[in-house]
């Protein structure tokens, strides 16, 4: 039988169906797993940022999120809210009368139901939206309750420079979302009142407003009008960092026309503000209007217009009469703010003459060359040093400097560090309980070459031998670091991590070691473990048996992203570089405060400035974000150690104010610079990023006069880089040497880049107009930099020179007949000649290029070995197996001193192995390693005088003596038999539960 079901379409009798226990229980589990991932992502950063004991910061961060998203929340949904609320509570009852209004009526029976939800919800949704957009000012906000002066009053208004840095941004944040909600709020009683029938159309034309709808909108209008005329009154001190004229800031116009403009402006919203408030009182919403149109025709000629017209019929044809005390203050504030207002600026004027014994002056400079190409020698180091294949190193290496038998050396330096490609197919107990770490430190002389142009090692081999004395080698925390790594055991347990090969009768064995520092949060609960199993998505965390009550977790182990979670606040250098300290292996850090607000200053982009032919190869060395800013100061220095990840950081310029604010917020988290040890201090090294960001600017602001600035006649370029080919153009990075500028009474370690004349006409004449160097040698005395730390010094070349830029430099290298005639031959049978970096010193009155020519063979395990070394001087090129030889070339067959490499290359070590560590301390060799020493010697000037006569035949023989007489050395040579490094791809022995 079937019944027919009752008008409305619903069974007599019928009620609503419940939902079944089991969707309920279903439902609230999914809630409840849910709100465990939230939780375990969240306690697992505090266990993280507790066992650094820097939870204070994690703490102070969140709290901050926390409060503003509760008053983004309140401020946001609040008001629509009241606004809904009072739009339905006064909605006028009457019947329709109106076809119109009949239709309205229907619309608002259908919203009727959804009304409750939606004046709750849509408050709500607005209100988690305006509280998570408020949040992310939670820097501004600790900034605007912790300003420090700066002690430098702007020149266009007198407040003090801490006004905009710290003031400034939280307002306009403030006004901002003040402003967004009185709009929202003015939508919602508008939509509300039309809806609720507050707002109704006329019989004949207008509207008709409840008295209720009539206060509502006044009010809410005024009040974002009121906003508005704040935002322009603000936007009068935002000018000083506009880049709309000639230069950053308040402009002639601006000063003279905009600023009074926007004053005015700002003064006549503020009036029509109170026009639209009288509504609440009297019905003069025409005139509101209309005194809205005005005051936009006034903003837009007095703000737009004027100025234009100004701009271009007053300004422009005396722009630079007019200009200059607005050039003035950008070029002075620019100065400032990025730090090269100290600039020593030297006149300097290159002789071109390589006389003999030239060079006696700059002894030391020579004698410290840098050879070794950080970028070109990380296969080298990796064929002769990785020793296993789960080992490797960096595609670029460091430079750093140590102190050898009483010398300051150059070095090129690297870790030894798990490699994780090798493990990709491994179980997971061996990527994350077996290969937990690297070992050892691997550095090389950067002014010497060893045995066939491979590195002189002054620290190698495993366990670690050389000259940096005795040292934790284990690195947990590196650049190439696992994702995470679970260490740890009791007392008496069998080791598992693999600690580094050694030498087995089969000749596999495996030395295993036991993490005994404090580097992690602890694992060793069941409650624990299934924290990290949801945190890494890892169930094997959870269910194997290498986990024990001792288990740490090691995790966020790359130096610069620690850091960054660490300090927040401060952007971090894109080259991190790692020391022996303190019997300790320490990632050195340069970290930055940054304000994109400083008046006058003109901006730059930080990618932008760090980027150059470093950044683009496949290295560790990054380019800053793309973050703007016009204030910059390495105002900390960081350490990360190595072994257990403890960070460090040291108040460096503890005279930055914006510095002194985060210090108020945190006041335990920087540590003041008496702090760092001695041994520390003589390993921090002058920033490159903030040494990139200074070049850039002194592109431009070398020049201090305003004329001058305005003409644009001196401005320079950054020369590109002539090593790269590239299929697009790349800046030439700066490099790290030691060596005298002309005002300096010693060799220093520096920082150095060159500059060319500024493209003209869509040509760039590549001479060199100036030299840049920054004393990057801290000192080493406990706690005190040295007073010529930062020191910027700049050789200004005069403007019509010819002095040939790194561009031509390398131009004339490879054109050069006899240069290209050796290199062609180094490059038979496929091997490849590789250009070094190309090194620019100021020595003997002129300026001297160095550039290294490495040649690799072809072949997977191939690997680039210096050859030949170039040097130019004026017209003179030198081109020789050593530095020294081809020194003495270019200065009339005697520079006068002997270089970093004379006597060194084709030598052997000690321990027999080709520029192996040891090698400065080894012995005298006997008769017969002298002779066969010798005869190598005869061998190598044969060849080159083969090469210069173009005689093929002859080099060829010549290059078998010689190497018949270095292996005769080699034989001769008492413990020369050297372990040979296992090549790239060989197979470690298995390990406990894994392959090795």
């Amino acid at each position: 039988m079937t019944f027919a079901a009752p008008p409305g379409g619903r069974t007599a009798g019928r009620t609503p169906k419940k939902p079944s226990p089991l969707v309920l229980t279903i439902i609230a589990v999914a809630v409840l797993l849910v709100l465990f991932v939230i939780f375990a992502q969240v306690y697992t950063e505090v266990l993280w940022f507790d066992q650094l004991g820097v939870l204070s910061v994690y703490a102070t961060e969140w709290i901050a999120k926390a409060v503003l998203f509760v008053i983004g929340f309140l401020v946001m949904a609040v008001p629509v809210w009241f606004c809904l609320r009072i739009a339905h509570r006064n909605r006028p009852v009457y019947a329709p009368v109106t076809p119109r209004q009949e239709n309205l009526d229907r619309y608002r029976e259908a919203v009727e139901p959804l009304r409750r939800a939606m004046t709750l919800a849509l408050p709500a949704v607005l209100g988690l939206l305006g509280g998570v957009a408020l949040s992310a000012a939670w820097q501004q906000a600790l900034l605007v309750l912790n300003p420090t002066a700066f002690g430098t009053a702007d020149p266009q208004f007198g407040h003090d420079v801490s006004f905009y840095v710290f003031i400034l941004p939280m307002v306009r944040v403030a006004l901002d979302f003040i402003g967004m909600v009185t709009l929202l709020a003015f939508i919602a009683s508008v939509v509300a009142h039309y809806l609720f029938g507050g707002i109704r159309p006329g019989e004949e034309r207008g509207l008709h407003l409840t008295k209720t709808a009539r206060v509502q909108l006044a009010v809410t209008a005024a009040l974002l009008l009121l906003v508005q005329a704040g935002r322009l009154f603000i936007l009068r001190y935002e000018n000083l960092t506009n880049t709309a004229g000639i230069v950053t800031g308040a402009t002639y116009t601006g000063d003279n026309i905009t600023l009074p403009a926007m004053l005015i402006v700002a003064i006549a919203t503020v009036a029509v503000a109170a026009l639209f408030a009288a509504n609440a009182f009297a019905n003069v919403w025409k005139l509101s209007i209309v005194s809205v149109i005005v005051l936009i025709v006034l903003g837009g000629i007095a703000i737009i217009g004027l100025p234009a017209t100004v701009q271009q019929f007053q300004v422009q044809p005396s722009e630079q009469s007019l200009e200059n005390e607005y050039i003035q203050r950008n070029i002075d504030a620019t100065r400032h703010a990025y730090g090269i207002s100290e600039v020593e600026v030297i006149p300097y004027t290159p002789t071109v003459e390589g006389e003999p014994g030239a060079l006696r002056a700059d002894a030391e400079t020579a004698a410290s060359v840098r050879l070794l190409d950080p970028n070109l020698v990380s296969d080298t180091f990796r064929q002769l040093q990785q020793q296993r294949p789960f080992y490797g190193f960096p595609e670029q290496l460091d430079v750093d400097r140590y102190e050898i038998d009483g010398q300051m050396q150059d070095t090129v330096i690297a870790l030894r560090e798990l490699n994780p490609g090798s493990q990709a197919d491994s179980s997971w107990l061996n990527q994350a309980v077996v290969y937990t770490h690297g070992f050892g430190v691997v550095a090389a002389y950067g002014n010497r070459q060893g045995n066939d142009g491979q590195p002189a090692f002054l620290e190698a081999n495993i366990p670690p031998t050389g000259e940096l004395g005795e040292y934790e080698p284990r690195i947990y925390f590196g650049e190439r670091s696992p994702r995470y790594s679970i260490v740890g055991a009791p007392e008496g347990a069998e080791p598992r991590e693999i600690d580094y090969p050694a030498d087995g009768e089969d000749g596999s064995a495996q030395v295993y070691n036991t993490f005994a520092g404090d580097g992690g949060p602890a694992v060793g609960s069941f409650f624990h473990q299934l924290l990290y199993a949801i945190k890494f998505q890892d169930e094997q965390i959870v269910l194997s048996d290498a986990l024990n009550a001792e288990s740490q977790i090691l995790y966020e182990r790359n130096p610069r992203e620690r850091v960054q979670r660490v300090a927040p606040f401060l952007e971090v250098d894109g080259d991190p570089y790692p020391a022996v300290i303190d019997g300790r292996i320490q990632w050195i850090l340069d970290a930055y405060t940054t304000s994109p607000e400083y008046p006058y200053s003109t901006p730059q982009v930080l990618q932008e400035a760090t980027q150059d032919s470093n950044t683009e190869r496949a290295g560790t060395t990054q380019a800053l974000p793309p973050q703007q800013v016009n204030y910059i100061r390495n105002s900390v220095k960081v350490t990360v150690d190595a072994f257990d990840g403890s960070v460090d950081l040291y108040a460096w310029d503890d005279e930055d104010p914006v510095l002194q604010s985060w210090m108020k917020i945190f006041p335990d988290l920087v540590q003041p610079v008496s702090a760092m040890s001695a041994d520390l201090m003589s390993h921090v090294r002058y920033p490159e990023d903030l040494f990139k960001v200074q070049r850039s600017l002194l592109t431009q602001y070398h020049v201090e006069d305003a004329n001058s600035f305005y003409t644009g006649q001196d401005f320079w370029t950054q020369p590109l880089d002539p090593t790269v080919n590239a299929e697009r153009e790349l800046v030439q990075p700066p490099y790290y040497l030691t060596l005298r500028m002309p005002t300096q009474e010693t060799p220093s370690f520096s920082l150095t880049s060159s500059f060319i004349p500024r493209q003209s006409n869509g040509q760039t004449r590549n001479n060199l107009t100036g030299f840049l160097a920054a004393s990057a040698d801290a000192g080493s005395e406990e706690g005190v930099p040295s007073e010529e730390y930062g020191k910027l010094r700049l050789l200004q070349l005069p403007r019509n020179t010819t002095f040939p830029g790194p561009g031509q430099a390398q131009n004339n290298f490879n054109t050069e007949p006899e240069v290209q005639t050796s290199l062609n031959l180094l490059r038979q049978g496929e091997s490849e000649v590789q250009n070094g970096n190309l090194l620019t010193l100021p020595v003997a009155g002129g300026l001297l290029y160095v550039q290294p020519v490495y040649v690799r063979s072809a072949g997977e395990t191939s690997y680039p070995v210096l050859q030949r070394v170039l040097v130019a001087f004026g017209e003179e090129i030198g081109f020789a197996p050593t530095l020294d030889e081809a020194l003495d070339q270019v200065f009339g067959g005697d520079s006068g001193v002997q270089a970093g490499d004379a006597g060194q290359a084709g030598q052997p070590t000690e321990d027999g192995e080709a520029g192996g560590a040891g090698d400065a301390g080894a012995d005298q060799p006997d008769e017969s390693v002298q002779q066969a020493l010798e005869d190598a010697r005869n061998a190598m000037e044969d060849a080159d005088r083969a090469l210069q006569d173009g005689d093929f035949a002859a080099y060829g023989e010549a290059q078998e003596r010689l190497r018949q007489a270095l292996e005769q050395a080699i034989e001769a040579e008492e413990g020369a038999a050297g372990e040979e490094a296992p090549a790239e791809g060989e197979d470690a022995a298995p390990s406990e539960g894994g392959e090795g």
